[in-house]
């Protein structure tokens, strides 16, 4: 290392910062610097308007606008914060020529300059035209605009929703051109249709209408009129925004667009089911003249009265030709009137014969109807009675017999009860609720209970085999089991004991 080294510098410079005499330009740190051009910036460009195409338009979701601002040589970033966004007349889209107005700042974070945008509007009316032919481009490619979504209008609406100022002259001219042509019930939904928000109001109030329900307290209107009157692009360039163009496309009524004049043609026209080119031409074309039906169903009633006429008078003539044909009443009935009197001479002697043969009937009948007979049944039919009547010995009898069968049936119940022989000394072993029948089984569960008649009791099974009680010792004696005596029945006769007493 060089002696200029260790000292702490070298020929080019030196290694450590060090404050020299007379030098009056402290360091500044990159968060000062970064400020002083912030303040710089704004204080000199605090308000500039800037020409430039649109590139890298980007909407974020807090609602604030990102964009650059770009010419042939030079861009420059921009932010547009969200509440000079909302209050934008016309959508940005990228490619489209404006002019900006706000302020330069800085942004640290980038070392970067950009324009925050106070208000947009578009550099003349060539490129509103450009923006206005690439929306149209857009949603037509969409096939909102194709013939095959247009509806026919309602032949005589009565009900009809205009959606228009409700202070111009378009709604009086509309209501004085129906009242004229046609009276209908007419309900007007007012809106802005031009400015700030008058976009947003038209595709409200469409939207409004097509919700309505069929016989609700509001009628649902037949047909819709969207109407303004003429003015500039500037001013109708409400009714290019999308979201008119698409509530008008997605209404379920069929829509008049009559916004301007002849020669004012808007996007809105194309997604309506008809174009008027006036509103006072929308009111015509919405009803027919009512004097002219007044008139012509004058004349098809006539027509119809004439038609009637002519074919009752046909008719007429047709009938005359067939009753000449036919042959007369008299010719007709004469054979039928000569057999009813016919037979009306014939009923009285048919009625007399009649009664004649049921008198001999009778008397054959009546007869053979003797007392004698008649005793003679009914001393039969009491001995039939005789036989069937019930006899108080027979009850009697069978009565006993059903108590002889009962009694049986109580002995037999009684001796077949398994607490019976507990009370005789004998014991029930149990074990887990089930009965214990062999001395494996006792010596498997281990744990018994031995039921009495008086109660149970706990028991363990213990190893050991006892003898069994029917084995008997060699020498032991089997003595004599003594023979129950009988006890003399009544009447003297002996009766065996039962065996479960």
């Amino acid at each position: 290392m060089s002696p200029e080294c260790e000292a702490g510098f070298d020929a080019s410079g030196r290694l450590l910062a060090e404050e020299r005499a007379g030098d009056n330009a402290p360091p500044l740190s990159v968060s000062e610097l970064s400020a002083q051009l912030k303040r710089t910036v704004e204080d000199r460009f605090g308000h500039v308007r800037l020409r430039g195409e649109i590139s890298g338009y980007k909407r974020a979701a807090s609602g604030h606008i990102y964009l650059c601002l770009k010419d042939d040589n030079a861009v420059i970033d921009g932010v547009m914060w969200k509440g000079g966004a909302a209050r934008l007349p016309f959508a940005p889209q990228d490619g489209v020529e404006v002019i900006a107005t706000g302020k330069l700042t800085t942004y640290p974070g980038r070392s970067k300059y950009q324009i925050v945008i106070e208000r947009m509007e578009l550099a003349g009316e060539g490129a509103l035209m450009a923006l206005l032919e690439k929306l149209k481009a857009k949603l037509s490619a969409e096939g909102l605009f194709d013939r095959s979504r247009k509806r026919p209008l309602p032949f005589m609406p009565r009900t009809i929703g205009v959606v228009t100022s409700p202070t111009g002259a378009v709604i009086r001219d509309i209501l004085h051109r129906l009242e004229d042509r046609c009276p209908t019930h007419v309900l007007l939904w007012p809106v802005l249709v031009q400015g700030q928000g008058a976009a947003d109001q038209v595709a409200r109030a469409v939207r409004g209408f097509s919700a309505m329900q069929p016989g609700g307290p509001v009628p649902r209107p037949d047909l819709v009129i969207v109407a303004r009157g003429g003015g500039s692009i500037e001013d109708l360039w409400s009714f290019n925004e999308e979201a008119v163009i698409r509530a008008v496309a997605e209404c379920s009524i069929p829509v008049i667009s009559a916004v301007g004049h002849e020669t004012d043609t808007t996007l809105c026209d194309y997604a309506a089911d008809m174009r008027a080119p006036t509103p006072t031409a929308a009111a015509e074309m919405a009803v027919p003249v009512r004097a002219e039906l007044v008139t012509m169903l004058k004349e098809q009633g006539l027509r119809m009265e004439r038609a009637v006429r002519r074919g009752a008078g046909q008719a007429r003539e047709r009938l005359e030709m067939q009753a000449r044909l036919m042959p007369a009443p008299d010719a007709l009935l004469a054979p039928q009137r000569q057999r009813l009197d016919q037979l009306s001479d014939n009923l009285g002697n048919c009625l007399r014969h009649r009664i004649g043969d049921a008198r001999a009937h009778l008397n054959q009948a009546g007869g053979a109807l003797r007392p004698a007979l008649l005793r003679q049944h009914l001393s039969r039919a009491a001995e039939r009675l005789d036989r069937l009547r019930l006899r108080p010995d027979y009850l009697t009898r069978v009565f006993q017999d059903r108590a002889t069968a009962f009694d049986r049936l109580s002995r037999l119940f009684v001796s077949v009860n398994p607490d019976l022989p507990l009370q005789r000394g004998f014991a029930r072993v149990m074990a887990g609720g089930r009965l214990v029948k062999t001395v494996a089984d006792a010596e498997a569960a281990g744990a018994v209970s031995l039921h009495f008649a008086d109660g149970a009791i706990a028991a363990t099974v213990e190893g050991g085999a006892l003898p069994s009680p029917l084995e008997k010792p060699q020498s032991q004696a089997i003595s004599p089991v003594p023979r129950p005596s009988r006890k003399p029945r009544e009447g003297g006769e002996t009766r065996q004991q039962d065996l479960f007493s």
